[in-house]
């Protein structure tokens, strides 16, 4: 466990979610993405407590968090999040994420307006047509994200690796990370047991599943009026694709030189942009 945090689960929305929180000062919600875990988050926890009241959860279907059949859609699972921000006491929070993350926090802001202070988002925005366009094989200088079309399978993924994790792992940190020393024996060991077992390989892969029902959810949506932050690495320009007329107060930041994983390759960065956000 981080220093300075705590663990603790809650029931909300028909699900268990866990959650890690410490600090002081207005809630900071940090959204975490695929195959991660709340974690992630664990050299940017520290520095930001100092100024907020941080949570991390587990995804629904994520970690320590309740794996159940349905629900991987990002509309419910930005349902789990509210609820758990009211069973804490909260009416407001500052909402943030990363990856799958980044797509709850946008669905959490599209939907719960009244309880986002602002948004921030980083290495990927709310499914959209664009998601359609992701070329499967390879093309020249572009990366080729396979898991999105194998993660749509079902049983299969389960079959294949479970106990096996630990490859994946290691394969997404060469393949999108700008620094793979950034990551310890330690976090990829963590996050290899996380999805080891067949139920957290099918619960991860609901995120993929529900992801045309997101883009029939977001037909609905209004722009957002928030100020929103939007964060990129190797995904910069796919980022401002996904955003492109969502949100109507919004300011990009590129990382140049970065990879996939921002809260760990770049902390430091993530830190410096969040706490001036906010401010």
């Amino acid at each position: 466990m981080t220093k300075g945090f705590t663990s603790h689960f809650a029931e909300v929305n028909g699900t268990r979610l866990h959650y890690v929180t410490g600090g002081q000062g207005d809630p900071l919600v940090l959204l975490p993405g695929w195959p991660r875990t709340w974690y992630q988050f664990h050299k940017i926890m520290p520095p930001l407590a100092r100024h907020y009241h941080v949570i991390a959860p587990d995804l629904r279907g994520m970690g320590d968090s309740d794996k159940p059949a349905d629900g991987y859609d990002k509309k419910t699972m930005a349902r789990d999040i509210y609820e758990l921000l009211r069973t804490l006491g909260h009416n407001q929070a500052y909402i943030a994420g990363e990856d799958i993350g980044s797509m709850v926090a946008y669905s959490f802001a599209a939907n719960h307006p009244e309880a986002t202070r602002k948004v921030a988002l980083w290495e990927a925005g709310h499914p959209t047509e664009a998601f359609n366009e992701i070329r499967i094989l390879p093309q020249p200088g572009q990366p080729t994200p396979w898991w999105f079309a194998f993660n749509q399978l079902n049983q299969l993924p389960e079959q294949l690796l479970e106990g096996r994790f630990r490859f994946v792992v290691d394969w997404l940190i060469d393949f999108q990370s700008g620094d793979p020393k950034a990551f310890s024996e330690e976090a990829r060991a963590i996050y290899a047991a996380a999805y080891n077992t067949p139920d957290a390989i099918r619960g991860g892969n609901g995120w993929y599943q529900t992801f045309q029902q997101d883009i029939a959810d977001l037909k609905d949506y209004p722009v957002l009026t928030m100020p929103l932050l939007g964060i990129g690495g190797k995904y910069y320009e796919l980022l401002l694709a996904q955003m492109e007329g969502l949100a109507a107060d919004a300011r990009y930041v590129e990382l140049k030189g970065a990879g996939h994983y921002l809260a760990e390759e770049r902390p430091d960065d993530i830190v410096r942009e969040l706490t001036a956000f906010f401010a």
